[in-house]
């Protein structure tokens, strides 16, 4: 296993405090603040500690209420909403210097059976035809002074692979959808719960850059102030995440200074197996 990738699993294997009540900590990578699927994987993972097993998470929704501060660990306070004969809700406060900066409301659910049906996947190139970012960035990472070059050129716990690479300086304006394939770069085992976390986690890497692709402006022009503002996720039908999945994410609005952006995700032989949207802070810097 790579060493991101261990890193990435003992950020979301969480230290219990006392019932209901959870530690996180962020990687000391020097950036401004906590990254948003690091403290949605994280609130996923306290909230799963309470939950019965043979339930699997089916959906969550979470708001990003103030920036997380990566120098101090997360507080995750769990309340134990209702235990039901086949569903169970959860939510999860996060917490910092006294405040909270992040909740989550969770659902899980017995398996059952019922109706099925599913959109096709999109007709992509297979990610064996495709650079993966670190390659892509390599690049271009001539433009960016050596302290920021080794972040930018970092190693990974997640590979992405787009289909249609986007040149993170020089943008080209484009229709806002874009697909990428992603999986863990090592073998998870086969907890459902861990496989679902840590696509949590990879499911805010590139959906936000969705909503600024019509405008052509780069995350490194300091021209928008921008942030998640709230994620939602819907888990469909069991899924590897150290496996190929293709991420098909699209923005059907911008306006008001937020973007709107959703993201399907399939395995490789076409199979939906989770749905994600998110609104984000697109803010023009004047």
């Amino acid at each position: 296993m790579s060493k991101a990738l261990a890193e990435l699993i003992s950020l979301l294997d969480l230290e219990p405090i006392e019932v209901n009540l959870f530690r996180g900590v962020s990687p000391k990578e020097g950036w401004q603040r906590v990254f948003g699927g690091q403290v949605c994987g994280q609130a996923l993972v306290a909230a799963l500690r309470t939950v019965e097993p043979g339930r699997a998470a089916h959906s969550f929704h979470a708001y990003f209420l103030r920036p997380g501060d990566p120098q101090v660990p997360i507080l995750y306070d769990v309340d134990r909403i209702r235990d039901g004969k086949s569903f169970t809700t959860r939510r999860v406060v996060a917490i910092q210097h006294g405040q909270a900066i992040f909740n989550l409301q969770a659902s899980f659910q017995v398996a059952e059976p019922g109706l099925q049906h599913q959109l096709p996947m999109p007709d992509v190139p297979p990610p064996e035809r495709l650079k993966n970012e670190v390659e892509l960035r390599r690049e271009i990472a001539h433009r960016l002074p050596e302290p920021m070059r080794s972040i930018f050129l970092r190693e990974r716990a997640i590979e992405v692979r787009p289909v249609a690479p986007v040149n993170e300086f020089d943008p080209d304006a484009r229709e806002p959808q874009q697909h990428v394939w992603l999986r863990a770069v090592g073998r998870l085992g086969d907890d459902l719960a861990l496989h679902q976390c840590v696509l949590t986690y990879a499911s805010d890497l590139t959906l936000l850059d969705t909503c600024v692709l019509p405008h052509a402006i780069s995350w490194w022009s300091e021209k928008l102030q921008t942030a998640s503002i709230d994620h939602a996720m819907w888990f469909h039908r069991p899924f590897r995440a150290d496996e190929w999945l293709l991420y098909a994410q699209d923005s059907p609005s911008a306006s008001g200074a937020r973007g709107f952006n959703r993201g399907s995700v399939f395995t490789r032989d076409g199979v939906l197996v989770a749905s994600v949207a998110q609104e984000g802070l697109i803010r023009p810097v004047r």
